[in-house]
Parts: structure tokens; C-alpha cells; sequence
């Protein structure tokens, strides 16, 4: 079995490392590749690879994932989430590193019915077809509740040594982890931005009104209070030192930064900048984050490159802001 290579993609939980040591246990070759984009970070896969000795390839897919995330052929899940199409994208760029590898068969850590949307029967079916595997891609921890596959019919893998999981319950991969000495693995949580409310909500809003953005606006997304000023212009608050600082870090020529003067108040930006006309809306928005109280005048000061401008302003109540806030 050493002679047969498996690529794995994994994200760094639970199910992929599981799925992986599964089969190393049985003698393959196992590679991993985690892809990478702004909305999931590789930070996961690449500790844990490390701590059970597997090798690890970085791969980063903005480019593809982006242009598939505009237009999903499947749909979203409940919020930006477009599993099907992204598992799909990941599974066939998997595919083709076993062309150049080159080795036999890719696999997942995907189990039967533990995500309704992306993990459903007719789902991982479709998955396996979109991605052009079909039948060389294998997933050990259902191996058993899904149809056999051409690892499995040509003995490269032991199907009785694979497994039937299904569901939302994580009890046999806790047990199957302890069975394999593998414990620091991390908690359910995802890790993809694309499954959170207020992250979709912003990267909806990008979408619709900023079309040509580039990849630092999706960074920008992570970070601080948003808020739409006009169909053109958005105002980017921190919310603490921290985010602050990283606001400071990434400010480009053509940026406007806002900062109060008077009190202690948040870093905010507006990329590319904004027309005179919204100075004060703008300045009254980073005023009511700042340490001043009700009713007392803040200066702010906007500028951008070696011009300034310097605004004195009430801060909006906190409770009106829903026009603007994203």
C-alpha cells in the first residue's frame, strides 16, 4: 500500500486529520492540501499536519472562489455559504494535483447528513460529478454508506476498514480519535466567514455596490463597524486598539482616515475616499464611538496623503445609526 498515494484536503477539523489517519493506518501514501482563501484561513491544517507528521501543501484559490462565489451554480446555504459549488471547486483542483503528483485517488473527511445542505446523499453525489472525479474521490468515514469506489473496488484501500458515520453527532470521530492517539484537535466551530451572519451581510453589500473591489476590501470586511454612506461610499470604524492599528497598517494614497482629536476615539477609513458633502456625516459617525460625552463637540480630523481638514462635530446617538450601519 505505500506505493498507493491518496491526496486529502483538509481545513484542519476533525473529520479530514480523522480521514487521513485512517488510511495512513492503512498503509498509503497520504498527502494533504489545505486551499486557502481570504474567507478561511490555512492556520488549522497546517499545526495539526504538523503534530501527526503528514505533509501539507498551501494552496491559494481567491481567484476561482471568488468567481464561482458571485454566481453558485447551487445556491447559498443559509447565509453567503456556497458549499456544494465550493467543495466541488476544492475537490477537482485536488484533482488535478493527482495528475501532476501523480497519484490514484483524492479524499475528504465529508460525512453522510452532517451538514443538510452540502452533506446530504444527492449532495456529496453531486460534488463528486461537478468536481470530475466521480468514483476516484473516497470518503473513508461513510465509505460504508456510500456507493463503492474505484480505491475501494481495486483493493488500493481495505473497505471493511473504513466506516459508516452519519449525522450531526461527533461521538465516533471523538471515539475514532482517541483509537488513533489523536486529541488536540479543535472545536466544531467552521472557521469559513462565508457561515456568518454579519460577514455575509457585509460581502452582500460589497457585491452589490462595489463590483471592481480588490481582495483588501474583502480584508477589510473582518474588520470594525461598517457603515454605507452613499451607493459609493463606506466608512470602516475600529473597534478597538487592535483593529485600530490594523486599519492604519493597510491605509492606501487614495484612502480618507478619521481620527478625533479632542477624546479618545476610534481609527476609521473610507477607501478611496469620499466627496466634501459627507465630511460631517462621516465625522459625526466616528464622534459617537469616541470617549466624549453626550452632546460635547468632537474634532475630527480627515485626511488623506499631505492633505487634512479638520471637522468639529456632535457625535449621532448610537440608536439612529441603523440607516447607515451594515
Amino acid at each position: 500500500m505505500k506505493n498507493i498515494k491518496a491526496i486529502g484536503i483538509t481545513s484542519g477539523g476533525l473529520d479530514s486529520m480523522l480521514a487521513a489517519l485512517v488510511l495512513k493506518r492503512q498503509g498509503l501514501n497520504v498527502n494533504l492540501v489545505c486551499f486557502t482563501t481570504p474567507f478561511f484561513s490555512p492556520h488549522n491544517a497546517i499545526r495539526l499536519a504538523s503534530s501527526v507528521e503528514l505533509p501539507l501543501k498551501v494552496a491559494d484559490i481567491t481567484e476561482e472562489h471568488l468567481a464561482m462565489l458571485r454566481h453558485p451554480r447551487y445556491g447559498y446555504g443559509s447565509h453567503m455559504n456556497p458549499c456544494i459549488d465550493c467543495h466541488a471547486l476544492m475537490i477537482r483542483k485536488a484533482g488535478e494535483m493527482m495528475k501532476e503528483e501523480p497519484a490514484h485517488f483524492v479524499f475528504t473527511g465529508e460525512v453522510l447528513g452532517q451538514r443538510p445542505f452540502s452533506q446530504n446523499r444527492q449532495a456529496l453525489r453531486t460534488v463528486a460529478r461537478e468536481s470530475g472525479l466521480n468514483d476516484l474521490l473516497l470518503r473513508p468515514l461513510s465509505a460504508k454508506l456510500l456507493d463503492i469506489t474505484v480505491p475501494e473496488k481495486e483493493g488500493w484501500v481495505d473497505r471493511e476498514r473504513l466506516f459508516d458515520i452519519s449525522g450531526r453527532s461527533r461521538k465516533r470521530q471523538m471515539a475514532l480519535a482517541d483509537e488513533v492517539g489523536f486529541t488536540d484537535y479543535p472545536s466544531p466551530a467552521g472557521g469559513c466567514l462565508l457561515t456568518e451572519k454579519v460577514f455575509s451581510a457585509r460581502l452582500k453589500d460589497l457585491f452589490r455596490h462595489e463590483p471592481n473591489f480588490q481582495v483588501r476590501d474583502i480584508h477589510l470586511l473582518k474588520l470594525g463597524r461598517h457603515f454605507r454612506l452613499n451607493a459609493h461610499v463606506k466608512l470602516v470604524v475600529g473597534r478597538n486598539k487592535g483593529e485600530n492599528e490594523t486599519l492604519r497598517s493597510i491605509v492606501l494614497p487614495e484612502d480618507d482616515v478619521l481620527t478625533c482629536l479632542n477624546y479618545a476615539g476610534p481609527t476609521a477609513i473610507v477607501p478611496a475616499g469620499m466627496t466634501p458633502d459627507l465630511h460631517h456625516l462621516a465625522a459625526s459617525i466616528c464622534a459617537s464611538y469616541s470617549d466624549a460625552p453626550t452632546k460635547r463637540l468632537v474634532q475630527v480630523s480627515i485626511a488623506r496623503n499631505q492633505w487634512r481638514r479638520i471637522i468639529i462635530v456632535l457625535g449621532i446617538p448610537r440608536k439612529d445609526m441603523g440607516p447607515w450601519l451594515i
